[in-house]
């Protein structure tokens, strides 16, 4: 079953690389393209920060960073006593975020991200930043109503 879990943090690699190669092929720094009016663009900006764009040129703070979080990952992933679907899922696509820009980071020195809400302030990002997000997430709320057998808590 983990092999499952493994193939969506490939699925998040893939989909995250694939745009952002689209972007930089396509689109000069700092471009907008309205993609849902008044809802998403696509706006191509280089982050070598982490999000917020903090930490600003930190590469080997970063690289050591999603080693640690990448073997947390694959630990939890593969630990029998964290069995349920909610968590998995959220490992896997925090695992798959972070080798998104990890590749970046290498391939690069620096995160491509492009995605920016037109109906809000907010910064600029990319697919790996969503797939961590919402994993965290779901690992939380696994934590937060779930006993360790994989029930809700009472």
């Amino acid at each position: 079953m983990q092999f499952l879990y493994l193939i969506i943090s490939l699925v998040v690699v893939l989909a995250d690389q694939g745009l952002k190669s689209f972007i930089s092929n396509n689109y000069a720094l700092g471009e907008v393209h309205q993609v849902v009016p008044h809802i998403l663009s696509f706006t191509y900006v280089q982050n070598n920060g982490a999000a917020w764009n903090i930490l600003t040129g930190q590469m080997w703070l970063f690289y050591l960073i999603s080693v640690f979080a990448i073997g947390v990952c694959l630990f939890y992933l593969f630990k029998p006593k964290y069995k349920n679907m909610l968590f998995d899922w959220g490992l896997a696509l925090v695992l798959g975020g972070i080798i998104g820009n990890l590749i970046d980071r290498i391939h690069l020195k620096y995160v491509v991200d492009m995605l920016q809400l037109d109906f809000m302030h907010f910064n600029i990002f990319n697919i790996a930043d969503s797939a961590i997000t919402i994993g965290i997430i779901l690992v939380f709320i696994y934590l937060l109503f779930f006993d360790e057998s994989g029930n809700v808590n009472d």
